[in-house]
């Protein structure tokens, strides 16, 4: 009895220990999810300012016919999917991971007919395990992630579309709606698409000619909605292991509550146990 008692203690505190660090994970992402989320929120007006600016000169100039607006046959299609570098925040990385394996599954023969570029640690490892070809891939974004560190790998992939090495890119990323509720998201990012201005159309001046202000912007937009997209993926990294490690420290507190329950009844029939022994021994020497 006294060495399950001693396993019981020691599970205790093993749950503990747990407790304490999941504990404070939590409240790491809870401060790194307000920051987080600020940042996505501000970059929304940038977006769709640019849209608004890019729909415009379109519209003005038969902007349409621009090859990043135009659709194609498509031979080939690259994803450029956002995950994070790290895991313990539920099903963050897993459900985007899942929806991309699937939109291959159902749309692809061969591998020849998709490439992934990848942000994060986990995509990267998780496709390279499956032998998934990797155009380029970004790890260790920072917590509070800044344009140029995903530039590069943006531009590689705008830049394919442009030169006809991919028809379309997909976009993969978890939404963020709230710090419980991530939505995994895939959406084109190339072609953009017809773009028509909406409301009041903006008079806009450029020089030297609308093409060739489209011909910097577009490239320039689109590389800012993967910008957005990662400022996203990040929230929702953070929300997300924000209620895993809530959820960890919950279970925890329920785990130590039953050990603690099943202790106590045992060292309560150790001592009922050992009073009857003293109780059985005294009777004898009568």
């Amino acid at each position: 009895m006294a060495k399950g008692m001693r396993e019981i203690k020691r599970s205790i505190k093993s749950k503990q220990n747990t407790k304490q660090i999941t504990k404070a994970m939590e409240m790491v992402a809870a401060s790194r999810l307000r920051r987080a989320q600020e940042a996505a929120v501000a970059a929304r007006p940038y977006t769709d300012k640019m849209k608004e600016v890019v729909s415009s000169i379109a519209s003005a100039s038969g902007g349409s016919k621009h090859p990043m607006l135009q659709s194609r046959p498509v031979k080939k299609t690259a994803y450029l999917v956002i995950t994070s570098d790290r895991g313990l925040a539920g099903g963050y990385n897993a459900n985007i991971l899942r929806k991309v394996m699937q939109t291959i599954k159902e749309k692809h023969n061969s591998k020849d007919e998709y490439a992934v570029f990848v942000i994060g640690r986990k995509g990267r490892d998780f496709f390279a395990r499956r032998d998934i070809p990797i155009v380029d891939e970004v790890t260790g974004l920072a917590d509070s992630p800044k344009f140029s560190d995903i530039k590069d790998i943006a531009a590689k992939a705008v830049q394919g579309f442009e030169a006809g090495t991919y028809d379309e890119i997909h976009l993969a990323y978890n939404e963020f709606k709230n710090a419980v509720t991530q939505i995994p998201t895939l959406k084109q990012l190339l072609p953009l698409g017809e773009m028509k201005a909406g409301g009041d159309k903006a008079d806009y001046e450029y020089e030297p000619s609308a093409e060739e202000v489209l011909n910097v912007l577009l490239p320039k937009y689109a590389e800012t909605l993967v910008f957005s997209a990662v400022l996203e993926g990040k929230a929702s990294e953070f929300g997300a292991r924000m209620t895993a490690m809530g959820n960890a420290t919950k279970n925890a507190t329920k785990m130590i509550a039953d050990l603690t329950l099943v202790y106590n009844r045992a060292r309560q029939a150790a001592i009922t146990q050992e009073i009857a022994e003293i109780v059985g021994g005294a009777n004898a020497q009568q």
